[in-house]
């Protein structure tokens, strides 16, 4: 599937917006539907760390808001969306750019939405910094936190989070 403007635009701010640009990483592609995000993260003199290789926290920063921010445009306004937890297991040091592909099924989005009817749930989201040949770098295990929101929404979730169709 190709990128519509509304993704694009949405690409376009992740990778100006400073705390994300400043892992060195970017976004390379977001779904129009925005149920895939790729990411590319370079070997480069900001992502070298004292021994040559990608710094771990570039490696965890490229991956850490996506999987939330995903979740929050395809639930949109009526659910409540925040990262609760992360794990990550380096497994080779980083000497090529890495990518990183996060997708979210109409299946997983249906559960969720039935799961949620009962009250909060957490979801385990895994996603692994390959290289070029498909090699495993660092395995993230993302934990995040959803439910109905039966409050008024914070200011976060207005903005991220368009309305439902």
């Amino acid at each position: 599937m190709s990128e519509s403007f509304a993704s694009r635009m949405l690409r376009w701010k992740f990778n100006l917006f400073p705390a994300y640009r400043g892992t060195g990483a970017r976004i390379t592609y977001i779904a129009a539907d925005f149920r895939e995000v790729r990411v590319r993260l370079r070997l480069w003199w900001r992502t070298r760390n004292a021994v040559g290789t990608i710094f771990g926290g570039s490696m965890y920063g490229a991956v850490d808001p996506v999987y939330m921010i995903m979740l929050m445009r395809l639930l949109g306004r009526d659910y409540v969306v925040w990262d609760k937890s992360a794990e990550i297991r380096f497994r080779k040091p980083g000497r090529a750019t890495l990518y990183a592909t996060f997708k979210i099924s109409e299946e997983e989005l249906t559960e969720i939405r039935a799961a949620t009817a009962n009250g909060p749930i957490d979801r385990v989201y895994h996603v692994d910094l390959v290289d070029d040949a498909g090699v495993s770098h660092a395995s993230v295990a993302k934990t995040i936190y959803i439910r109905r929101n039966d409050r008024e929404t914070s200011s976060v979730q207005r903005a991220n989070a368009p309305r439902n169709r």
